[in-house]
């Protein structure tokens, strides 16, 4: 074999979709109310599910505000419990966590890059009982309005971002 023929076969075997795997960073990008939390490591899928994300049990504080204790991922009084398949050594997955939690989750695993949405137990009473927060606003000629003012009456409240 010559000099040129190794060379090719031995860059060939570098593209190999196992090699390629190999050399992907282990990390990822997890994107959660209004934070980005960069991983450093995470766990592989024992069944290749192509979304789903195994993390740390550790980096799960940083990620939504949720502690794992014996009763299951807790955060201030909500607990959710988590089944032994959700947990697989030092690693828990995430994704299933989100969907066990009702929370909506976006992926794209190429990029390494999984983004989560509210999770609706802690997303606060008003939206199960459909009363909205009260909060103050200036009205068109520069006088404070409370929402509360108008309890009892029919409210149409637009609103308008310029970004």
């Amino acid at each position: 074999m010559q000099r040129r023929e190794f060379l090719w076969a031995i860059g060939a075997t570098a593209l190999t979709p196992a090699a390629i795997a190999a050399q992907r960073p282990q990390g990822a990008t997890v994107l959660y109310d209004g934070r980005t939390v960069t991983l450093a490591r995470i766990g592989r899928d024992p069944a290749n599910a192509a979304d789903a994300l195994w993390i740390h049990k550790e980096d799960l504080p940083r990620i939504n505000e949720f502690e794992l204790k014996p009763q299951g991922a807790c955060r201030a009084d909500v607990c959710i419990p988590i089944p032994k398949t959700m947990v697989r050594g030092a690693f828990l997955n995430l994704t299933a966590f989100a969907r066990k939690a009702g929370q909506s989750v976006v992926a794209d695993p190429a990029a390494r890059v999984w983004s989560f949405g509210e999770i609706p137990v802690v997303r606060g009473a008003y939206l199960e009982s459909r009363m909205a927060p009260d909060f103050a606003v200036p009205d068109r000629t520069g006088h404070v309005v409370k929402l509360s003012q108008f309890r009892g009456k029919k409210v149409l409240l637009v609103t308008w971002a310029s970004w």
